[in-house]
C-alpha cells in the first residue's frame, strides 16, 4: 500500500493531554495521568485505528517536543514514515499548514547516521512567578501587612486555584455540553452560570449555544441584546461569517451580549415547534465552525431529545460534558441513564462519560440529606461531583452572577474550574 493510501491519524500535544484525530475525522480527547505517558498513549490509540483498519496507519504528531511523522504497525512498533514521493498528497494537518514535520521518531538518528546532541541544561536566570496570593483580610492580612507573611489558608488556596483554572485560555475553540435527557434539571441554570464564570474570570469570548429543537428557554433567562435574532437567523449568514473579510463584530447580530456577566448567548425561537427548527449535521458542523471563530470557549445547553442529529453533533464535538442533576431521583436517575448510554455508544462517548461533571443542585430550601445520597452515588461513576447550595436567585427570573449568595458564586466557580481541568 503505497504510502498516500494509508490511514491517517494526527495528535496535537500539550504537556500531559492531546487531542487525537482518527482517520474518519474525529477529534478525542486524550489525558494522561502523573504516572502515565501521554505519547505512549496516543501511540497505543494509533495501534488501536492500525487493528481497525487491518494495516499500518500514519502518525503525524505535533507538540511541545517537536513534531513527527511516524507509521504505526497494530502491535504499536513504530517506524519513521518514509519520505512524501515528489507530487504526492500532502500528509500535513490542515492545521498545521507551514510547519515542518519531522520524518525521525524521537530519539532516533538522522538518515545520515550521526544522531543530533542533546542540548546542554543549564539553570534559566528567569525564574516563573510565584502564584500564591497573600491574604488581604483577617488576621493573615493584619500580619501580612505588618510583613509578617502569612500563607493562606486552604480554603483561600482552592479559591485560588479555581480562580486560575477558570481563567486560563487555550489554544483553540473548547466546547462544553450540558447535557441530561430529562427536563426541569437544571440544564439552563448551568449553562449560563458556567458561561458566566469562564467570561468574567477568563475575559469574555465565551458563547452560550441553546442547542435545543424544542422550546429552549436560555433566550428567556438571559438578556436581550440590540437584534431579536436566533440561531434560524445566523444558519445562512454562517458563509458570510467564516469568509476572510468577515469583522470580529459581523457577529453581534446574532448573538445576545450578556452585558454584566460578559457572555454571548446563541438563543433558540421558543415560539416554533421543533419541525420548524431541526439542524442537520452539516448545518451544526457549518454553525459550530463559526463559532470557533468567534469564541474561546463554547458551552451547549442542550435539549431533552438525546437522538436529534443536533443533540449527536454536539456530543461528538466536546472536550467536556457537564450533566446537571436536581436533588431528586428521577432527574439523578435520568443522569445515571445518559451516562450509561453514552458509554456503550463509542470510545469518545465513554472517555466523554468517565471524565464527566456531575453538578448536582438543591432545588428547594430542604432537602440536603438527598442532595448527598445522590452525589455520593456519582462519585464513582464520573470525574467530579460538585454540590450547588439552594439559592432563590437561579429558581426563576433572569440569571446573573452577582445575583447569587457568596456561597453560590464560589460553589459555580467550583464548577467551572473542574470543567476547565478537563479541556
Amino acid at each position: 500500500m503505497s504510502l498516500d493510501t494509508r490511514p491517517r491519524t494526527y495528535a496535537t500535544i500539550t504537556g500531559t493531554i492531546a487531542t487525537f484525530t482518527s482517520p474518519d475525522g474525529r477529534a478525542e480527547p486524550i489525558a494522561a495521568a502523573d504516572e502515565e505517558d501521554i505519547r505512549q498513549m496516543i501511540v497505543l490509540r494509533a495501534a488501536a485505528e492500525a487493528r481497525r483498519s487491518g494495516t499500518p496507519v500514519e502518525l503525524i504528531t505535533t507538540g511541545d517536543r517537536g513534531d513527527h511523522h511516524l507509521l504505526v504497525a497494530a502491535d504499536g512498533a513504530i517506524v519513521a514514515a518514509p519520505a512524501t514521493p515528489t507530487g504526492s498528497e500532502d500528509v500535513t494537518d490542515p492545521s498545521q499548514q507551514g510547519k515542518e514535520v519531522s520524518e525521525q521518531a524521537p530519539g532516533q538518528s538522522s538518515a545520515h547516521g550521526s544522531s543530533v546532541p542533546e542540548p546542554r541544561s543549564r539553570t534559566s536566570f528567569i525564574t516563573a512567578p510565584n502564584p500564591t496570593v497573600l491574604p488581604k483580610s483577617g488576621w493573615r492580612g493584619t500580619l501580612t501587612r505588618l510583613g509578617i507573611p502569612v500563607g493562606p489558608s486552604r480554603a483561600a488556596a482552592d479559591h485560588a486555584e479555581n480562580e486560575r483554572d477558570a481563567s486560563q485560555q487555550w489554544a483553540g475553540c473548547r466546547t462544553i455540553a450540558v447535557v441530561n435527557g430529562k427536563g426541569g434539571v437544571g440544564k439552563t441554570m448551568t449553562t449560563a452560570m458556567i458561561s458566566a464564570v469562564f467570561a468574567r474570570y477568563g475575559g469574555g469570548n465565551v458563547l452560550a449555544w441553546d442547542n435545543n429543537d424544542t422550546r429552549g428557554t436560555l433566550g428567556w433567562r438571559t438578556e436581550q441584546g440590540r437584534y431579536d435574532t436566533t440561531i434560524r437567523d445566523l444558519l445562512p449568514a454562517a458563509t458570510g461569517l467564516l469568509a476572510p473579510t468577515a469583522s470580529v463584530s459581523d457577529i453581534t447580530r446574532f448573538v445576545h451580549h450578556q452585558t454584566i456577566d460578559r457572555y454571548d448567548v446563541l438563543r433558540s425561537n421558543p415560539e416554533l415547534l421543533a419541525t420548524d427548527q431541526r439542524i442537520a449535521r452539516a448545518e451544526f458542523d457549518l454553525l459550530m465552525q463559526v463559532a470557533a471563530r468567534y469564541y474561546r470557549v463554547v458551552i451547549f445547553d442542550s435539549g431533552n431529545d438525546e437522538s436529534a442529529d443536533r443533540w449527536l453533533r454536539m456530543i461528538d464535538s466536546s472536550y467536556q460534558l457537564v450533566i446537571p442533576t436536581i436533588s431528586s431521583a428521577e432527574s439523578a436517575e435520568s443522569a445515571a441513564l445518559l451516562l450509561d448510554a453514552l458509554r456503550q455508544r463509542d470510545d469518545r462517548s465513554r472517555y466523554l462519560a468517565d471524565n464527566a461533571v456531575v453538578v448536582v443542585t438543591q432545588a428547594e430550601s430542604r432537602g440536603a440529606a438527598a442532595g448527598t445520597a445522590i452525589a455520593n452515588g456519582f462519585a464513582d461513576q464520573v470525574r467530579t461531583v460538585e454540590r450547588i447550595p439552594f439559592d432563590p436567585a437561579l429558581k426563576s427570573g433572569p440569571l446573573r452572577l452577582d445575583d447569587l449568595r457568596p456561597a453560590t458564586r464560589d460553589a459555580w466557580l467550583r464548577v467551572a474550574a473542574a470543567a476547565a481541568r478537563g479541556l
